[in-house]
Order: C-alpha cells, then structure tokens, then sequence
C-alpha cells in the first residue's frame, strides 16, 4: 500500500529538524503553544516578514520564513486560518494537507503544531489536521525507478503532528486512520496497471480483508453460471482473463440486524468490446474499476475502525475484451434476475455487471438499502464536470443523507432524475430491456437500467466516471486515483447506520 508518509504525534515541542508548521487567524495571532515552541525571535521575524509580504492570515494561504531565528528548524511555515471560530471538520482536513504541502522536498520531517489562536486544538480537530496531512502525502510510484524533480512528495519520512492531550489525539485518530488507509487502498488499486491488476488479482487483494475479520468469499465462473449471472459474465467472456464475484461481509451489527449494502463495478480494463473505444486515452481504461475499489476501501475502513454494523460489500470483477469469443452487438443474455437484456453496445458494459451483481445481494442478503458506485457513463461528466458525483436514487431519505454526507466529506453528489418517461428509451423490440438508450440522457438512462434490478428496496446509484479517476487534484489529493466514496460512504454510515 502507498499510503505515504509515516505519521506520528508529539506534545507540544520544537523539533530538532525539518520544517515547522504553526497556524495563525486573520489578526495573525498565534496560539499560546505556538509562540512557546517558535520563541519571541522567530515571532517578531514572522510579524515584520508578514508585513513586508502583505500576509494576512486567509484560510489556506502561508507564508514561509527560511531559517528562523532562534529555531533549529530550518524552516518555519505559517498557515491562515481565517476566522478560527468559523472552521469545521473538513476544512481542518484540508489545512492538514495544505500544511504539508508547503514542505519542500528536501525536508525529510516535518512537524505541525495542532494550535490555535484560543488554545490548542480539541482531539477531533488535531485528529483532522492528520487526516488531511496523510491523505496528501499518498504518492503511487511504485514503478518509478528514477524520481523527477517536481514529483509529489512521496519522499518525505516523517510526520509529526504535535497535540496538546496525546491520548486524547490518538484516540481520535484511530477511526480517520482507518478512513486514510482505505482511501489509500482504493488509491492503490486504480492507481494499479491492467497487466497487474486483473479480477482474479483484483479478487486476491479483496480477499486480505480477512486479516481484520471480513468474510470474503469469492465465486467463480463455474459457480456464477449456476447462479444464472449471464449479464455478468458475457461481458468478460472475451477476456482470457475469467471473471470474479467477490462478496465481502462485515458483521459489527447486533447479530440478525439487516445489513447495509455497497456493490462496486469492477471493470479491469475496458476495452469497449466489440464497439471498441478509440485508441486516445484507452489507457485511462485501467481505472473503470474504481467503484469496486471504492467498496474494498470502504470494507477495510469499517473493519478497521470496528463499525457497529453490518455491511456487505460485493464487487463484479471482470474484463472487456474484444476476442472472437466476445458478446457482439445485437446478442441477446439472461441476467440472474430472469430479465433478458439486448447488447446495443458492447461498450456499455458496466450496468451489466452491475445488474446481476445488485440482483445477487437484493435477494440473498435483503439489506436495508444497496448503494452501488460505478464510473458509469462520460455522460455524467458532461452533465457535472469533475466536482460532483451523479446521484440517482428510488429513495428521498436515502438520497439526503448521502448529499449531507458528501458535503461533510468534500465528496459531493448532485442528484439527477428518474422516471419512467426514460425507460422508453431502453424499451427492446427483441427482449426485456436495451443495455443503451443512445447519447440522450445517457447517464440516466444507465440509471433506469439498473433500478429493474433493485426491486423495492431503498437503492441509490452514485456514478463517479468523473471523481473516481483523473479528476481535479485537491488540497487532500494529488493521484490519479483519488479514492473516491470511502470517506463519503463511512460518514453515512457512521452518522445513520451504527447502533
């Protein structure tokens, strides 16, 4: 796992080396402990070189001082706060990886003092400020053998974040480190190559979920024929590679309460099909499993952290080949649901796996909700750009507690519509229903598929084609794959789900 930086806390003291961070507000007053570990010398030095720089403490903004008086740090960072008061969880998550962002890469260690103007920082915020700083330092660079100047941070030993109730920090930490490591797990298998990571690959490193005590079953093809997933399975039945369905079971619940449900696309590699893609950026294709990521993320942050409740995680692993064996356009397959589906387009592969797999946990597990993610469709960016995910759901309340969820995580949704007035455009002459309705609302109409999958039960449908992979990098994120849903998912969860 890439998860970066070695993290680590400390009461409040100046460190020997490295480079040393310290906030201040809008009035450029520093914390108590702030002032005792920078010393009256490297204070005055701030105020005049603050002044000199027109820095007036903004949020976000900071202002390095190179070899501070007094200090044994070689360099001495101040950070704004803005308005102290006003600050909230996700905003400290952001100044923790703003903070180590103003690192330079010679520095291997640097300290952040969890410090404010009113007095040190309450465990929860410190806990934060650690958070954001460990989910920037991920770097995937596993295959370089050289480092470029100008490469992210990966390089940086240490970091030490210095609190002022140690237990209490480390204490609250323990439940966003579980949240970083999952990230960094979903990170890692987007970040990951398609010769390296295929579904039987994919279904092996789901499957170390059993060291935290998920039960982890995987089925293979033998045994999703006998289920009678032919959705599922005729989109990766061009592929030497053969196909995975691998369910994950967390059981932190009271024993018979109904669990709740995650269901992730795992598209190794997309290749189109038969409709195959153009050539320009069919790289990017490696990451159309970043929904099934998302879940195995989520799996290990909720396993880790000891979540009272029950969650079932199931990911469809498979991939898109175009050989002589592959499903042609105009074929006509029988999902597990006994719904027979007419292949327009081979290329609109993920809702067929996503189909059987949404069938396969309805009826076995009978959850209380199912949540699926996908990087569904290039038509949800076009509708939203890379800052939002696509929202489509059966259920107001369900749909509401995941806007509020992505608002407190920064991992935002945008509900888009359903109806039945959509569900003329996947009308089939031939069978039950058209895998494609054509380029008019075609994310929704994606969605549509689906909900003939769900039944009744409480279902939302996230499509993250434009969060999931190469979406803007941010404060907290700088990889390809940015882990998108897991923090998103654990705050619903947490908020609404644990007894």
């Amino acid at each position: 796992m890439s998860e970066g930086s070695k993290l680590g806390f400390s009461g409040f003291a100046a460190p020997a080396k490295g480079t040393l961070v310290v906030f201040c507000d809008d009035k450029l007053a520093l914390g108590s402990a702030s002032r005792r570990i920078i010393g009256q010398a490297a204070a005055d030095f701030f105020k005049r070189a603050a002044a000199a720089d027109q820095f007036t403490g903004k949020s976000g903004s900071g202002l390095d001082l190179v070899a501070p008086p007094g200090l044994k740090a070689s360099r001495l960072v101040v950070m704004g706060l803005g308005k102290a008061k006003d600050l909230k969880s996700l905003d400290l998550i952001k100044l923790g990886g703003k903070a180590l962002s103003r690192a330079p890469q010679s520095s291997a260690e640097v300290t952040i003092v969890a410090d404010l103007p009113a007095g040190a920082m309450k465990a929860e915020q410190a806990a934060d400020i650690a958070l954001g700083a460990q989910l920037r330092a991920y770097s995937f660079d596993l295959y370089k053998t050289k480092r470029k100047e100008g490469d992210e941070k990966s390089a940086l030993a240490k970091v030490t974040v210095a609190v002022g109730d140690l237990a209490a920090v480390r204490k609250a930490y323990a439940s966003r480190e579980a949240l970083s490591q999952g990230t960094a797990i979903a990170r890692d298998l987007v970040n990951e190559p398609p010769n390296v990571l295929y579904p039987e690959e994919f279904a092996r490193r789901a499957s170390a979920l059993k060291k935290l005590g998920v039960i982890v079953e995987v089925l293979d093809v033998k045994a999703m024929t006998k289920l009678g997933m032919g959705a599922l399975l005729g989109v990766g039945q061009g592929s030497v590679r053969d196909s995975r369905l691998v369910v994950m079971r967390w059981n932190g619940g009271k024993a018979g309460t109904a669990p709740v449900a995650f269901i992730g696309k795992g598209v190794c590699f997309d290749s189109g099909g038969i409709s195959i893609k153009p050539a320009g950026g069919m790289e990017d294709m490696k990451g159309d499993m970043a929904g099934a990521a998302c879940v195995v993320g989520l799996m290990h942050a909720l396993a880790m952290r000891k979540a009272k409740v029950n969650a079932i995680g199931a990911i469809g692993v498979v991939e898109n080949m175009p050989d002589g064996n592959a499903q042609r356009p105009g074929d006509i397959v029988t999902s597990m649901s006994g719904q027979t589906i007419e292949i327009i387009n081979t290329d609109a592969e993920g809702r067929l796996v996503l189909a059987d797999v949404l069938h396969y946990v309805n009826t076995r597990f009978k959850p209380k909700f199912m949540v699926n993610l996908a990087t569904l469709t290039g038509a949800i960016i076009v509708a939203l750009g890379h800052e939002y995910a696509g929202l489509f759901s059966n259920d107001d309340k369900l749909s509401e507690r995941l806007t509020k969820a992505g608002e407190a995580t920064g991992e935002r949704l945008w509900r888009m519509p359903l109806g039945p007035e959509y569900d003329k455009l996947i009308d089939s002459k031939f069978a039950d229903v058209k895998n494609t309705g054509g380029r008019n609302a075609g994310s929704i109409t994606a969605a549509q598929f689906l909900q003939r999958f769900v039944d009744k039960t409480p279902w939302a449908h996230l499509d993250i084609a434009g969060t999931g992979m190469g979406s803007p990098q941010t404060d907290i994120n700088k990889s390809w794959g940015s882990g998108f849903g897991v923090r998103l998912l654990d705050r619903l969860v947490s908020d609404h789900y644990e007894k």
